[in-house]
């Protein structure tokens, strides 16, 4: 098992993804940037946020990223909320969302890819 240890460059990245997701919900009810890019930001900001904490292969992390935001999106297919009486409670509804959409998928498909491209490329000396 890993040993948990604490990179301050992601953990950086993550606070600057965090705000601007912030920034986003707050100021941006629809459009392009509210709901397809802050999905493909969502999965670099939690690849991050694991990567501050936890010294994982990129390519491990990356899929387990990927993964858990395809299951939280299909979730959202089948209704969970509903089912969990949790469709009124506003943090549950931006946490998991409420509406499936193909085009999540692929946004976090994406942002995947760019973190994973990224972190091999570029911060490949954070990982040492």
């Amino acid at each position: 098992m890993k040993k948990i240890t604490f990179n301050k460059h992601y953990f950086f990245i993550f606070l600057l993804l965090f705000a601007a997701e912030i920034l986003i919900a707050v100021y941006l009810k629809s459009g392009f940037i509210r709901h397809t890019f802050g999905d493909f930001l969502v999965v670099i900001l939690m690849y991050c946020f694991v990567k501050s904490f936890i010294p994982i292969k990129p390519i491990y992390l990356a899929v387990g990223v990927l993964v858990f935001s395809f299951i939280v999106e299909f979730l959202q297919l089948f209704n969970t909320l509903k089912f969990l009486g949790l469709e009124q409670n506003s943090l549950a509804n931006i946490i998991l969302g409420n509406t499936f959409n193909l085009s999540d998928l692929v946004a976090y498909t994406l942002g995947t890819i760019t973190i994973l491209i990224t972190d091999l490329k570029f911060f490949s000396k954070w990982n040492q």
